[in-house]
């Protein structure tokens, strides 16, 4: 399957009003000059993942209560994968951007299959001319590192990076857990922004509409869902994983809260590594994700009435 759930596939040229374009971004920064994302792959694994549920557009999702994909006066296309060159993490980025750009300059509203988490650096500087939004991250890592080895892009500071952006009004992270990314000035310094961190932990026991009362009604939000936020039992092709994560009935709820509350104005989706999948399992995770996605902001563009 050469696009995403066999939707039709476009060029960006072509992108109407109130369309949802899935687009691929294979590699922005890597930490190593040359070297290829190690979720490089996942662009394609998705797609193919996604052919199970292919046929099914006009099926009743018993997990939303509604049809799976609901798209409001658009369409819900593939534009294929962003030119991309590990050597060139400057010229990555600048691709990714412009291309989130002319979707959001098209009215429409754009789902990113990474790569790397990294990807939603160049993704959230697209929308300087189109917040204020308000970032929703799902990770088991706040990912708020100033710099590693003096590279700021990667994918140890994409909050951080987006906490910079004058657009970016509010940062709610979920999932955070165990040890990883955050030495204890990270997290001061997320905490001194303002960004709001509820733990794995604490979702597990209070549930994910905690996590996500700051965000104002009417909000545009961003989500962005690093594939480690999810425990690995159900999850276990990602770079770090770590245990105590998130379940699918979280994912499901905060989708359902966000298109009640939110007009939820794009997605990515970053950090599978299909080299250390088992059984397609974590492909097929992340494809029915993309499918939440797509269907909770047609929703939740139905909601606000545009």
């Amino acid at each position: 399957m050469s696009t995403f759930l066999g939707l039709p596939e476009i060029s960006l040229e072509a992108v109407s009003p109130g369309d949802i374009v899935v687009l691929g971004a294979r590699d922005a920064t890597p930490y190593e000059t040359a070297k290829p994302s190690h979720a490089r792959g996942a662009p394609d694994a998705i797609r193919s993942a996604s052919a199970r549920y292919a046929s099914w557009h006009q099926h009743h999702d018993f997990d939303v209560d509604g049809p799976m994909l609901e798209v409001v006066g658009g369409r819900a296309v593939d534009a294929g994968d962003i030119t991309t060159d590990p050597a060139m993490p400057a010229d990555n980025r600048r691709a990714i951007a412009a291309a989130v750009r002319q979707v959001l300059d098209a009215r429409a509203a754009p789902v990113v299959l990474g790569g790397d988490d990294s990807v939603p650096i160049p993704v959230l500087s697209a929308y300087e001319r189109h917040g204020p939004i308000w970032i929703v991250q799902i990770d088991a890592h706040i990912d708020w590192r100033d710099e590693r080895d003096g590279e700021r892009m990667g994918w140890s500071s994409p909050m951080r990076r987006a906490s910079e952006m004058p657009w970016v009004e509010g940062i709610i992270q979920i999932g955070a857990r165990g040890v990883g990314s955050a030495r204890r000035e990270d997290l001061l310094a997320a905490r001194q922004w303002g960004a709001k961190i509820a733990t794995a932990r604490q979702v597990h026991e209070h549930g994910i509409q905690g996590a996500l009362e700051t965000v104002p009604n009417g909000a545009r939000t961003f989500v962005t869902l690093d594939c480690d936020a999810l425990d690995p039992s159900v999850m276990p092709g990602v770079g770090a994983p770590v245990l105590g994560g998130l379940g699918y009935w979280h994912v499901v709820a905060l989708f359902e809260e966000l298109a009640a509350r939110t007009r939820i104005a794009g997605f990515d989706i970053v950090e599978l590594v299909p080299e250390r999948d088992v059984g397609g399992l974590s492909a097929l995770m992340a494809a029915r994700f993309v499918t939440l996605a797509i269907g909770a902001i047609g929703r939740s563009a139905r909601r606000s009435g545009s």
